[in-house]
């Protein structure tokens, strides 16, 4: 049901391993401009509500195009062109998370500067001409440390997170009033003439709701309360929250929310979508992950064909997690296959794609949000769903071919449609066909010295990891020592006795009596893991030690501050007198990160306070390998390929670039992360230093190098019966009108920044097999495909082929005309020696 309102209200490693004030009175002229400067600023307010179809901005309906990119994972440097990028991709609108640990790390401690300076990225944002979705948590999950939480949250007595809990609704009200007043007083809320235009309070609650009970109920409307209370003049929304309480807009996440969103919980309410997952995260152990951009354009054009008007990619720059800020097994890139990658580069096709289906819902705009909406199902396969104001010209039109295996004809008005398989074809005309969401045609590839850490410990239990680091390291010590009698180790029968070790995660190195036993681990989906080994003990006393790691904190779930991890029992198994349980019958020592660590060897000013030793080539685990090197010419995006190497951490001039386990491999026996993003701002023309913390012995630091990413091969896969490019049509007096006389298929290539074209690697046009990177000719080919591709694109920024017979058959035979044709290009992009 639509209800209307009224109210419009990127070099081998050679290792040794002010704002200035003035007093006086102000001139008239300064006045006059003051005077200006306010009427201008009053003039910019922008009221922002809503009706059962859209939000409604200063008056006028909007269709939302929204992306998730969030400040922490990128740099400040990097902020301005991944915006612009991503208003180039068809986003009006930003949205991010606001991370409550990234501010106080410590309580009462705020922290909003580089890549924490939350004011500076929103009016980058504003500069750009877009809007802004905040998503102030507290709890915001997304894959970071401890959902976002601080972790000086979980010494707070008798606290329980996010429930009807006095002492986590006293710091989060604090905190809240933190940011929200920050904002205010920026004025960057729409009520001010700033960007920010709604707002989520806490997210997924419905997740852990039912563990809580009534005390998540009333957690939920307290915060709903707390929000409006403070009268900003945004709504506020709840994600994956069918009861968020009134007037709180009830959103969806998920990947096909036009299927599986059951709608506002009144009728007065907007179909927001908050999360379209562009892919999957991935953690440690897995292989390549994919989400295809056909499947998100087709989930996109569902929802805004069911009335949806708004439509957030989450990621559209996944980014970075620096340092220690992943969740547990966590990779540190994060969501690479976004429409924007790590580097902030263009991810074809996802980017082309997406990018052109924002075009042709933007051709359909008056249609969907002022049209009535009608539905047809002409077969089991198929759906019609169109738009149309009575007794006007406006009409749009989305034709659903749901079969997943061929393609469905639909007449609709009088004209029959042929739709390929599992997709929907826009006609904002309820006509033309400009778009269809499987129809892909852009593509693109982008393509020591050491020191060993000593053991101490001084307290006497082996105590809960989380608790022992306080999240300001990944490793903890245990140490004990246990006497065995010559009678445990004389009488016994078989081979040697076993140490079995027991965790909750996440990771683990053992040693006994100096020597080095290994190493165990979980997973994501499983923690808890145990480590046990067959090994030799001594009569007298035996020193055991425990290097516990972790990955990061949980950020999901309910009671997460009651979660534990860590060794959880440790026994001798095999002695003659029987099991000898270390757990609670021996002293322990424990001992709060690596000493390397508390020295700060990992940045210039902490180099000399250790004596660094040649690599010898076979160096033991717990080492610490550092160089220098040079910054490459080029302006490209670096990465350091961590090759030869086991797990650990990465710092260059100081700063963390954070977790790599090139150790742990995937079912495909490959390491899920093999580049780690160098982000330009951390380095320097000359004399970078690299410190590298080694966990695993016997690694090979001479294998690592680095390498510079670009986007220099270009490519295109076009059929000939695809539908012509959208940017070919535009919206005039409500009709939809070619721009130009000659509308017609072309596969368009274009080069980044200065670059040229200077090779035409693969072209085919007929049945070619592949994708970018890998292409193969097929059964069929027109034999100058590469000449026609070289006449039009060599030596040119960008070029555009037509996709037709005549370009490609010249002779005007054709050896396979049963086949449907397709072109395949590959070419190569260069700089001219002088540029």
């Amino acid at each position: 049901m639509r209800i209307h309102s009224s109210d419009h209200s990127w070099l081998l490693l050679a290792v040794l391993v002010i704002l200035l004030s003035f007093s006086g009175a102000l001139s008239s002229n300064d006045k006059e401009k003051e005077k200006e400067k306010k009427t201008t600023s009053v003039d910019k307010k922008k009221e922002v509500t809503y009706d059962g179809t859209s939000l409604i901005i200063n008056g006028n309906r909007e269709l939302l195009y929204s992306g998730s990119i969030h400040y922490p994972r990128s740099t400040p440097e990097m902020w301005p062109n991944i915006i612009k990028r991503a208003k180039q991709g068809g986003l009006n609108t930003i949205q991010t998370y606001v991370f409550w640990n990234v501010h106080e790390p410590e309580q009462g401690k705020f922290n909003f500067s580089g890549r924490s300076d939350l004011v500076k990225f929103i009016k980058l944002i504003e500069k750009n001409g877009m809007y802004v979705t905040l998503r102030l948590g507290p709890f915001i999950q997304a894959e970071w440390t401890h959902g976002g939480l601080p972790y000086w949250l979980r010494e707070v007595p008798g606290i329980f997170f996010r429930t009807d809990n006095e002492p986590f609704k006293e710091h989060t009200e604090k905190y809240v009033r933190v940011i929200l007043d920050m904002m205010k007083k920026e004025n960057l809320f729409a009520s001010q003439g700033g960007p920010i235009i709604l707002g989520q309070i806490e997210n997924e609650y419905s997740a852990v709701q039912r563990a809580y009970k009534e005390d998540g109920l009333k957690y939920i409307k307290w915060a709903s309360k707390l929000v409006h209370s403070m009268d900003l003049g945004i709504p506020w929304v709840m994600c994956k929250q069918n009861d968020a309480p009134d007037p709180m807009i009830n959103a969806c996440n998920g990947r096909h929310c036009g299927d599986t969103f059951p709608g506002p919980n009144k009728d007065n309410k907007p179909s927001l979508w908050t999360e379209n997952w562009t892919t999957q995260f991935r953690v440690f152990g897995d292989p390549p992950t994919q989400r295809s951009v056909e499947d998100i354009a087709f989930s996109v054009a569902r929802f805004f064909s069911k009335n949806g008007s708004h439509v957030n990619y989450y990621m559209y720059h996944g980014g970075t997690n620096f340092g220690r800020t992943s969740a547990h097994y966590v990779t540190t890139r994060y969501y690479d296959d976004a429409p924007l990658d790590e580097y902030g580069l263009e991810k074809e096709p996802k980017y082309g794609h997406l990018k052109h289906l924002h075009n042709a819902l933007n051709l359909c705009k008056k249609a969907l949000l002022w049209g009535q909406p009608r539905v047809e199902r002409p077969s089991n396969e198929t759906e019609i769903r169109y738009y149309e104001q009575p007794g006007t010209k406006v009409c749009a039109a989305f034709l659903a071919n749901n079969n997943t295996e061929s393609a469905e004809n639909i007449k609709f008005k009088g004209k029959e449609y042929v739709i390929p398989p599992r997709s929907i074809s826009i006609l904002p005309d309820c006509k033309t066909i400009v778009y269809n969401t499987a129809e892909v045609m852009t593509n693109s590839k982008s393509c020591s010295k050491s020191i060993k850490e000593k053991i101490k410990g001084d307290s006497y239990v082996p105590v809960e990891l989380y608790g022992l680091t306080k999240d300001e390291t990944d490793y903890g010590w245990y140490t004990t020592s246990f006497k065995i009698d010559d009678s445990d180790l004389s009488k016994r029968k078989g081979g040697k006795p076993t140490l079995r070790i027991a965790s909750l995660g996440h990771a683990l190195h053992v040693w006994l009596n100096g020597e080095y036993l290994g190493n165990g681990h979980g997973s994501h989906e499983e923690k808890s893991f145990v480590f046990q080994k067959p090994v030799s003990l001594k009569e007298g006393e035996n020193h055991l030690a425990m290097l516990g790691v972790l990955t990061g904190f949980p950020d999901s779930g309910s009671y997460m501050e009651h979660r534990y991890t860590g060794p959880r029992s440790v026994s001798i198994l095999g002695l003659s007198s029987g099991p000898l349980d270390l757990t609670e019958q021996n002293k322990w020592g424990n001992k709060v990160g690596m000493e390397g660590e508390r020295l700060g060897i990992h940045a210039e000013e902490g180099l000399k306070k250790v004596k660094w030793q040649k690599l010898s080539g076979k160096e033991p685990g717990l080492t610490w390998y550092q160089t220098y090197f040079d910054a490459p010419e080029s302006q490209s995006a670096a990465a350091i390929r961590m090759n030869g190497m086991g797990k650990g951490l990465i710092w260059v001039n100081g700063e963390g670039v954070g977790r790599y386990w090139m150790s742990f491999l995937s079912p495909l026996g490959q390491p899920t992360q093999v580049e780690y993003h160098i982000p330009r701002s951390f380095l320097k023309p000359k004399k970078n230093l690299l410190v590298i913390f080694e966990e695993e012995p016997n690694v090979k630091p001479e294998l690592i190098d680095f390498v510079i990413i670009n986007r220099d091969t270009v490519c295109s896969f076009i059929g000939e019966n695809y539908t012509p490019s959208v940017r070919h049509w535009t919206r005039k007096n409500d009709q939809v009108q070619a721009i130009t006389d000659d509308v017609q298929l072309t596969a368009k290539l274009k080069c980044s920044g200065t670059k040229k074209i200077s090779a035409v690697e693969f072209a085919s046009f007929g049945n070619p097999n592949g994708t970018c990177g890998n292409f193969t000719l097929g059964t069929c080919n027109a034999p100058v495909s590469k000449q026609v591709v070289e006449k039009y694109c060599l030596g040119k920024a960008q070029c555009a082929i037509p996709v037709n017979k005549s370009t490609f058959q010249q002779d005007k035979k054709d050896s396979c005309p049963k086949v449907a044709k397709k072109l395949a290009v590959q070419v190569k992009c260069g700089r001219d020696k002088k540029n």
